[in-house]
């Protein structure tokens, strides 16, 4: 999908309310106070129609971490991937690129998100942790002017000229050079998610220092960690989220 067609994508889905599997979804806007603050947090309630929460468990933990991951997709297709029934694979929020906070179930409870292999083992991790996806294609292979897809070397999302559109690293992280950048509206919403998140479940605004930020990291380092990483100091190989592409030092002088 081409970087401009995201915007009709993403406003057919809020306001059919059905992802890319057709499932039906009532959403509604809603806010919640920030703890110990004045702020407010909007975001959307999105539940599925036929009332189907197979896919977390409602079952409470106490939370030390908060995890950041992107989708490799768009939200139509983020929103059904996170939703299988039975499969109990999601994370309580998904962030689109127009900024909105979509809740998918309560982040009390849980759901399986870091996978297979995880350092300290999916179970564990993902029950002590709140997952947050951001809605991001992920990296990107030139092929002559164009920037592509991982999914179709024909599926182009943006050219090379359209600067404002993808992150070209100086380094390859992981073997890849070029990155779909984040929008504005998500950096916002998430700053103001991670306020909500840290107040509430009493996580510190804590990070691992850069050389450590962007790889996996000891086991006994990582699970005794209490603040925010991301899906890539859980696994070593096959993810991408979130690396160097993204504006770690915005996010961490936000909650400072």
């Amino acid at each position: 999908m081409k970087a401009t067609s995201i915007a009709k994508h993403e406003r057919t889905f809020f306001e059919s309310g059905r992802d890319s599997d057709g499932k039906a979804f009532i959403l509604k806007d809603m806010a919640v106070p920030i703890k110990g603050t004045n702020e407010v947090m909007p975001y959307v309630s999105c539940r599925l129609k036929n009332k189907d929460e197979s896919f977390f468990v409602k079952e409470k933990n106490t939370k030390t971490q908060i995890v950041l991951h992107y989708t490799a997709g768009y939200i139509k297709g983020d929103v059904a991937a996170l939703s299988r029934p039975n499969y109990r694979v999601s994370t309580a929020f998904i962030l689109p690129r127009n900024g909105k906070i979509l809740n998918m179930w309560s982040s009390a409870f849980w759901s399986y998100h870091l996978g297979s292999g995880a350092v300290g083992g999916n179970t564990n991790g993902s029950k002590r942790s709140i997952g947050i996806e951001i809605s991001n294609i992920g990296f990107l292979k030139r092929i002559g002017d164009n920037l592509v897809t991982v999914y179709n070397d024909n599926d182009v999302y943006c050219t090379i000229h359209d600067t404002n559109l993808y992150t070209r690293l100086d380094t390859p992280y992981r073997g890849e050079v070029y990155f779909a950048t984040f929008t504005e509206k998500q950096y916002q919403s998430l700053e103001i998610l991670l306020k909500y998140l840290t107040a509430t479940y009493n996580i510190p605004k804590a990070f691992l220092p850069e050389e450590k930020r962007y790889d996996v990291i000891s086991k006994n380092e990582l699970v005794n960690f209490k603040g925010i990483v991301s899906h890539v100091n859980y696994r070593s190989s096959g993810k991408w989220d979130i690396g160097p592409a993204f504006n770690w030092e915005r996010i961490i002088s936000s909650l400072q």
